[in-house]
């Protein structure tokens, strides 16, 4: 298949960026796979393994389709439908007055039922690009891995069940004093923000924690920190919300919407086998199995046939 990505976000992605390094690893395997793939993207968005066309955003998306594609896959909500067949994949949560197309899919079960879809398809990593776990030296912190000038995500929470249990907490994706979302301080000294931090610097922080501490107040959509977590041997002290109770089974983490259950639960975090998290999200949270569910999707498109019987549309309260 010649394969169109289309995203309104430059690629790579340097440090944080989920949607942008979903779709380099899609293409990374579609190519490997045989398949042709060209990027349509921002000016900038560079790739050594497929063809890079620069997204002119005054222009349709239409006239800017190179001749002979095949599908075109679209990472964002477009304006316009294509004359070429298409998919569109949903990465985040979008308003409930969004105007779905019938070809569309999403990143977790909870996050397609929420739109009344149930086409769905995980995201994966590169695991080569993580280098090795180490499951055996000693993890004297816990983690927080997110963007948390967001209230949602809850950095305040997980700083207080790490300050309950007198343990450290590295903050990847903060700062001490927040002024871009309100004004915000935090005073607690069990907590070290180490602000967007990407590449090994990331990897190597992961690796010598002891868990990820994620109580989100949101419905995630998918959450890459949790299998990013999990593949160093992680386990997760999360909440209920979106798509964690599909991510974090029984084995890998410990999921309660109350501080005080998971306050006490992470007394137990010794207690997982960190081996079985590593190889958990390795095998089920790949960018080859993300890939091949993308293909599917294709070819079901190709064979003319929709995602979708009816538009996605919001569910209120569906998940309350």
């Amino acid at each position: 298949m010649n394969i169109l990505i289309v995203n309104n976000s430059r690629i790579p992605a340097l440090k944080y960026g989920g949607t942008e390094r979903d779709i380099w690893y899609l293409g990374q395997e579609l190519v490997k796979f045989g398949h042709k793939v060209t990027y349509l993207l921002p000016e900038g968005s560079f790739c050594p393994f497929a063809w890079v066309l620069y997204l002119k955003p005054h222009l349709p998306v239409q006239e800017q389709i190179p001749e002979g594609t095949d599908v075109v896959n679209f990472h964002y909500q477009p304006d316009e439908e294509v004359e070429v067949p298409y998919l569109v994949s949903i990465h985040g949560n979008l308003p409930a007055d969004t105007v779905f197309f019938k070809n569309t899919n999403f990143v977790s079960k909870n996050h397609a039922a929420r739109y009344g879809s149930d086409a769905y398809v995980y995201n994966g990593l590169n695991w080569d690009d993580y280098g090795k776990p180490d499951f055996f030296s000693k993890k004297n912190y816990v983690h927080f891995l997110g963007k948390a000038a967001w209230r949602i995500k809850n950095v305040k929470g997980a700083i207080e069940i790490a300050h309950r249990n007198k343990t450290e907490i590295k903050i990847l994706g903060g700062s001490r004093v927040n002024i871009k979302m309100g004004i915000r301080i935090t005073l607690s000294g069990w907590a070290t923000f180490y602000g967007m931090v990407g590449g090994e610097k990331k990897n190597d922080l992961l690796r010598h924690s002891k868990a990820l501490i994620f109580p989100v107040l949101w419905h995630e959509p998918f959450g890459l920190a949790i299998i990013e977590s999990m593949y160093f041997g992680c386990p997760v002290l999360g909440t209920c919300y979106g798509s964690l109770p599909e991510l974090v089974i029984p084995e890998t983490g410990i999921l309660s919407d109350s501080i005080e259950v998971l306050t006490e639960e992470f007394k137990n975090l010794g207690a997982f086998n960190r081996k079985l998290c590593h190889e958990y999200a390795h095998d089920c949270f790949n960018s080859a199995v993300m890939a091949k569910n993308y293909i599917k999707l294709y070819e079901k498109i190709l064979n003319g046939h929709t995602i979708n019987l009816k538009a996605p549309v919001y569910q209120d309260n569906i998940f309350s």
